[in-house]
């Protein structure tokens, strides 16, 4: 029997294997009442089995394995890589989970550093089905990297439909940022096409393959651009077995109010400035006030009293200590029944009862003295009457006290919501394109990771929102991870070097300090037509293999929509909303009105021509941007 046989006995080894484990787990889903000792720990055992068996479904167009190492002698063991861990019934591993450590002598072995590693075998598939390998004998000085032909066929392959998973051409310098620490933030700057959103994701599955226990109980959290870029990536963590990762928007996530309505750029950028939020800080605290008197109260046997001085001392003292605001009202209250407590213990020589001092705490007085110098707010009525009210210098935001609220709007309440009371914490965010983070919206993403680390991706380059950024230490700082890591990749493995190079002529104009990309893939092709004839072009491109993105004007939409065939393979996108997405062949059509409609324009088209995976058509019937015509 040959080797490449051999192998394809051991994927339908495995793959029996796998069914097996996933059969054992609904088996024990299935009789988890009768074994749990009782209902809690039946209620307990339920969602784990059928949460493992969630893990364990098998995609047979997915390759069960990728990969396989032999290690040197004596022991000459043998582990095929692969997207999960599968077992025998006696319990000896088929295939290793891409995730252990062993594995990654997969990534990260050469031939000048093979890490015991004798062969390391790529494996090729066609829609689930094993058709071939290539192996570099690392012990001998063979080393293909970037040359493997399997290799470079998986980067190139078609890209219909959603974001596929990297586990099996993860690149050393990703492997490290994959493998960094959970306590470790880093920060990733990407250029185009450098794989920066997939190291995030499979980031997120090694932590929660090393620290399972730790993140279920605190929960991992991806932050996209957009609905559309979800959509794009929702596929890639369940196909490495993790299906229990949270996925917002930025607007989504910040749920206090209903949005419903848009408002000036100028006022949005004013909202989203980091000056604000010590303007709502002092605007909610200026609620506090001095004791209208003291506080005497009367429980049928005796009256006691706490003096206006010694009520205006406990303020004071529970002001300095800075908790939340909430939080401060209670411990304020607790104080004042602890004062009476003592008077009432000094007068009767016995403690009161835990009945006499809930009495106390909720006696009108007690309120009554509460409501006046720490009283109960709600953020969207701060916020409501700072903006009917503004401070001088900020008279631009006024507007009426009732208003439909505006997506800024939510930003400023999110941020009185945290002073408010304290925001649960996510174990790890992964942030993708967090150049166009606003330093207010940073903030709200530093109160749901006070516990936790993150990973955060994005190209200074790609900034679109009227706020983004042109550092990633300010970004970092205002995340409150101003001790995170740095890193550029610049190396592509995505963008073809054509649409690389094209791109590239835009960075001058952009107004940041980037490197430029670099793209290891000679094949590809550009094409810049005068015409607008959008039809014709794409009938040409939808001739060819692959998905095809038809970028456009965000005001041409409609009228570029009711042109096009209806094809599953062809999306037509607003420049606005193409960040992050990536299709096989890229249209992008009247580049002067890209750069036109908007203050950071040439970032736009910038972001427009990088979305080219194989070829990148340009149409134009107006004059093209200088750095195209060069």
């Amino acid at each position: 029997m040959s080797d490449l046989e051999l192998e394809r006995v051991h994927l339908s080894t495995s793959r029996a294997a796998l069914k097996a484990m996933r059969d054992r787990a609904e088996v024990l889903f299935s009789v988890g009442d009768q074994v749990a000792g009782d209902a809690y720990s039946a209620e307990t055992l339920g969602r784990q089995m059928a949460q493992r068996i969630k893990e364990l479904a098998d995609n047979p167009d997915t390759p069960l394995f990728f990969g396989k190492l032999t290690l040197d002698p004596p022991q000459h063991e043998v582990f095929h890589i692969g997207r999960r861990h599968v077992t025998n019934a006696a319990g000896d591993p088929l295939v290793l989970d891409w995730r252990a450590p062993l594995s990654r002598k997969f990534y990260q072995a050469s031939a000048k550093d093979p890490q015991e590693v004798q062969t390391r075998r790529r494996f090729g598939f066609s829609r689930g089905e094993l058709t071939s390998f290539e192996d570099e004998h690392l012990n001998l000085g063979e080393e293909l990297g970037t040359d493997s032909a399997i290799l470079t066929a998986e980067i190139e392959r078609p890209r219909v439909g959603p974001m596929r998973d990297i586990v099996a051409t993860i690149q050393p310098e990703q492997d490290e940022l994959v493998r960094a620490e959970l306590d470790e933030t880093i920060c990733v700057q990407g250029a185009p096409g450098t794989g920066k959103t997939a190291v995030g994701l499979h980031r997120a599955a090694y932590l929660l393959y090393l620290h399972r226990e730790r993140l279920r109980r605190s929960g991992v959290l991806i932050v996209g651009p957009n609905r559309a870029f979800l959509r794009y990536i929702s596929d890639v963590l369940p196909a490495l077995g993790e299906v229990e990762v949270e996925q917002s928007t930025m607007d989504d996530l910040l749920t206090h109010v209903p949005v419903r309505a848009t408002e000036d750029s100028e006022v949005a950028a004013l909202k989203h400035d980091p000056r604000m939020a010590g303007e709502l800080r002092k605007a909610l605290w200026a609620r506090i006030q001095r004791p209208p008197g003291p506080i005497v109260l009367s429980d049928g046997s005796y009256r006691w009293r706490i003096d206006e001085g010694v009520l205006r001392r406990l303020i004071d003292d529970v002001r300095r200590e800075e908790p939340p605001y909430l939080v401060g009202r209670e411990r304020l209250q607790a104080r004042v029944v602890a004062l009476l407590q003592r008077q009432a213990e000094a007068h009767r020589a016995e403690s009161p009862s835990d009945a006499w001092l809930r009495k106390v705490a909720r006696s009108k007085p007690v309120l009554a003295f509460l409501d006046h110098s720490w009283p109960i707010v709600k953020a969207e009525k701060v916020v409501a009457e700072f903006l009917a009210e503004p401070p001088a210098g900020w008279e631009k935001l006024q507007r009426a006290k009732s208003p439909k609220w505006t997506a800024a709007d939510a930003v400023l309440i999110d941020e009185v919501a945290g002073l408010l009371d304290r925001t649960p914490s996510f174990g790890h965010i992964v942030i993708d394109e967090a150049q166009d983070l606003s330093p207010m919206q940073a903030r709200a993403l530093a109160r749901r990771s006070g516990h936790g680390s993150l990973t955060v991706l994005g190209d200074l380059a790609q900034g679109t929102s009227p706020w983004a950024a042109r550092d990633w230490k300010d970004t970092l700082v205002h995340l409150d991870k101003a001790d995170g890591r740095v890193i550029p990749l610049s190396t592509g493995f995505r963008v073809p070097e054509a649409v690389v190079e094209v791109a590239n002529r835009l960075l001058p104009s952009l107004g940041v300090s980037v490197p430029p990309a670099k793209s290891l893939r000679r094949d590809g092709w550009l094409e810049v037509r005068e015409s607008g004839d959008v039809m014709q072009a794409v009938s040409e491109l939808l001739a060819r293999e692959g998905s095809v993105g038809v970028i456009v004007p965000d005001a041409a939409l409609d009228r570029i929509n009711a042109k096009v065939p209806d094809d599953p393979r062809l999306d037509v996108v607003p420049v606005s909303m193409v960040k992050g997405l990536e299709y096989d062949h890229v249209l992008v059509f009247e580049p002067a009105d890209i750069v036109a409609a908007e203050t950071k324009g040439l970032n736009m088209l910038y972001v427009a021509l990088t979305r080219a995976v194989t070829s990148l058509t340009v149409l134009y019937t107006k004059e093209l941007p200088a750095a195209l015509t060069t």
